[in-house]
């Protein structure tokens, strides 16, 4: 069983033993960045298939308008369209910095948001006793130096994905997170040195602990993107956009960031979902505005960083009784940055009808979340197919689209 150390210091926490990696040649520029929407959006909301008439008919009330209607999609092509709510990204598919992998999600059947998230952060589908998460064995896997600020986990709460003996970086919410904090007074870490003198584990912790945070402070030193109206609570239209864009700034300033983690939740639409307006649109529209931040505060650095936003599971195809809809299977991934060979539809489409239907409701999973991944793992961020199999074992086979993911 895996030991793990957590020091709470204010806003910033650090946990674990000290970094070991793989040291192999690399580049430490190379990023990736995921967003878990908590809660299972609605990809047939997200990326709507409106060439097919089961969408429509299935949706009398909360189906998104074609393109050209009022309040229509946005068209990516004959048969999907991007919610209209997030218009601010649809530039970066026009660039070609924005792809979808629809039809995707995790092989293992259950609709239970606790379980299907812990098997997404795992790595691990249908099994429960994996101790650590798929990030947190990527951070030990990583060719190139180990930093104290290599991993950042954005928000209050230690994630699952980030499970494990590696240390990991956290910069909680809005802008008084990286304020002066007791843990910054010298004198102070002197005091807990000697405390901790006698124990080497959490000697180390402590090390990574104020090195990254000192590191953290220097590098938005001096940052406007700190917004005093920033909320520190869930994150909002407003408050996720501040975050957001707040984190990409540290990312692109600290030349040691390589991992980031963030989640957003809310998206357990089972009731007034809504169409082109309501409460779904309303959050895609603080999603949209907050991703779109990310690249802002990201700048140069887009160009060699992966974004990858993804939900634990999808939701049904018919709208409910109350006007929204339940927990389904298949879902929509996202790929955004600078790397993608965006402007594309990438995956199997399986189709609407009954018959293509999972449990006859749901949009079917073709293509494993890992399948996703693993050529951004391994393409972008250099692993080797050793290193990549402690990621994701027993992992499915090579996917077929990996090849048209990422740019030459």
């Amino acid at each position: 069983m895996l030991r793990r150390q957590l020091l709470h210091f204010g806003a910033f926490t650090l946990g674990g033993l000290p970094v070991s990696l793989v040291q192999a040649q690399g580049s430490s520029q190379k990023k990736l960045v995921v967003v878990m929407l908590r809660g299972a959006v609605d990809g047939l909301s997200v990326v709507a298939p409106y060439g097919e008439r089961e969408y429509a008919a299935s949706r009398p009330q909360i189906a998104l308008p074609a393109p050209g209607a009022d309040d229509g999609l946005l068209r990516l092509d004959s048969l999907f369209g991007l919610h209209p709510s997030l218009a601010p990204l649809k530039r970066r598919w026009d660039d070609g910095q924005l792809a979808f992998v629809h039809a995707s999600g995790s092989p293992d059947p259950t609709r239970s948001h606790f379980d299907a998230q812990d098997f997404f952060e795992s790595g691990t589908p249908g099994r429960k006793s994996t101790p650590d998460g798929w990030m947190n064995r990527l951070l030990t896997a990583l060719p190139g130096e180990p930093a104290p600020t290599r991993a950042i986990s954005l928000g209050q709460t230690p994630p699952r994905i980030f499970a494990g003996p590696a240390s990991v970086a956290s910069l909680g919410l809005g802008p008084k997170a990286l304020q002066r904090r007791a843990i910054d007074d010298p004198r102070l870490q002197a005091g807990l040195a000697r405390l901790y003198a006698g124990d080497a584990q959490l000697g180390s912790t402590l090390r990574d602990t104020t090195e990254a945070r000192s590191e953290m402070g220097r590098s938005m030193a001096g940052e406007g993107g700190m917004d005093a109206k920033a909320d520190a609570g869930a994150p909002s239209a407003r408050s996720f956009a501040a975050d957001a864009r707040r984190l990409g700034t540290l990312i692109r300033k600290d030349a040691h960031t390589q991992l980031a983690f963030t989640a957003v939740g809310g998206w357990d639409t089972h009731v007034n979902q809504g169409a082109a307006r309501g409460q779904l649109a309303n959050r895609l529209a603080s999603l949209g505005e907050g991703l779109d931040a990310l690249c802002t505060g990201l700048g140069d650095a887009l160009a060699d960083t992966v974004i990858v936003v993804a939900s634990e599971f999808g939701r049904t195809l018919r709208q409910n009784g109350n006007g929204g809809t339940d927990h389904g299977r298949g879902n929509v991934m996202w790929l955004l940055g600078g790397p993608v060979a965006g402007g594309q539809m990438l995956g199997e489409w399986p189709g609407l009808d009954t018959a293509a239907l999972a449990d006859g409701r749901d949009l079917a999973v073709r293509t494993d979340f890992r399948q996703v991944l693993a050529p951004v793992l391994e393409r972008h961020l250099g692993l080797s197919e050793t290193a990549l199999a402690t990621v994701f074992p027993q992992a499915p086979q090579t996917w077929r689209y990996a090849d048209r993911l990422l740019r030459a």
